[in-house]
């Protein structure tokens, strides 16, 4: 599994309470802990949360597929995620899960808890919704990303033509109720949905990918801010779709590291001003 790829999640100050109790929901661990960015390893995979403010609160436009091996087990996760949270969708038996329900916690962060096949070693899945004017691009964005990525693939796909009971709203055959793809190794899964909700894609959760060297990081960011696309600060970036990426070089992270905190501090005040992230800027800055 990569984890060089996984999601940040955008807290306003909460971000450890939040990494405690999904290290208990989830028996995962805390693997960095300061008071802007918590790390945490859920069923081996890395998820990030960062304090970054009010600005922006996370829905359900990317959402967190875990993957059952019992009914027991769905149970479990659904009443520890319940606890201040609500059901987006109840805890019931549908046409893809004899067991299977959409929650959202007291953090903003939703959950589909799913008794079923696993469509790799991935437990954990981001599930992302293309929605509003996005509604009908999930293929068109996974073609896309799997050009964009190495080791990629687009695996199943499931159209509402091809069944689509339980869906309240019609929606087009050609539409993906289910998809799966691959990027570098690591697994989403995505749909479209013609209902109207009241939020989309924002900073609240976007994908982080950590990068080699600025050849592979320049790669990332081009092909991501063209075609509608565009640059925000800090490795950020919004692609065509409004869905958030970071390209983060490792060797950011090796410098911002570096036990002379005046050195590391120079690196931050640098990274702070780029857009894209520029490794030898970033070296320039540690050396002088």
């Amino acid at each position: 599994m990569n984890n060089d790829i996984f999601p940040c999640l955008w807290y306003d100050g909460d971000a450890k309470e939040s990494a405690d109790f999904y290290c208990k929901v989830f028996n995962g661990k805390v693997t960095a802990d300061t008071p802007v960015v918590m790390n945490i390893d859920v069923f081996g995979q890395k998820l990030m949360l960062l304090n970054g403010g009010p600005q922006f609160k996370k829905n359900a436009s990317v959402s967190f597929m875990v993957i059952c091996d019992t009914e027991d087990e769905v149970q479990k996760y659904w009443d520890q995620l319940m606890d201040g949270g609500m059901a987006l969708m109840p805890l019931d038996s549908y046409s893809w899960s004899k067991k299977y329900g959409w929650v959202q916690d007291k953090y903003g962060v939703t959950w589909q808890i799913f008794l079923g096949e696993k469509a790799s070693d991935q437990k954990l899945v981001p599930t992302l919704m293309f929605i509003h004017e996005n509604n009908g691009k999930a293929m068109e964005a996974m073609e896309l990303y799997t050009k964009t990525f190495p080791n990629s693939k687009i695996g199943n796909i499931l159209k509402y033509g091809e069944g689509s009971e339980g869906h309240p709203i019609q929606e087009p055959d050609e539409n993906i109720q289910h998809a799966h793809f691959e990027i570098d190794g690591y697994t989403f899964f995505c749909m479209d949905n013609s209902y109207d909700h009241k939020f989309d894609f924002n900073e609240g959760i976007s994908m982080v990918v950590m990068t080699d060297d600025q050849e592979q990081t320049d790669k990332y960011w081009n092909t991501l801010t063209s075609n509608g696309g565009r640059e925000s600060m800090c490795g950020w970036l919004k692609d065509k779709y409004g869905f958030s990426w970071q390209i983060v070089p490792k060797r950011l992270i090796q410098l911002m590291s570096d036990p002379d905190q005046e050195k590391a501090q120079k690196v931050v005040q640098a990274m702070m001003k780029m857009q894209k992230i520029v490794i030898k800027d970033l070296e320039e800055a540690y050396s002088s």
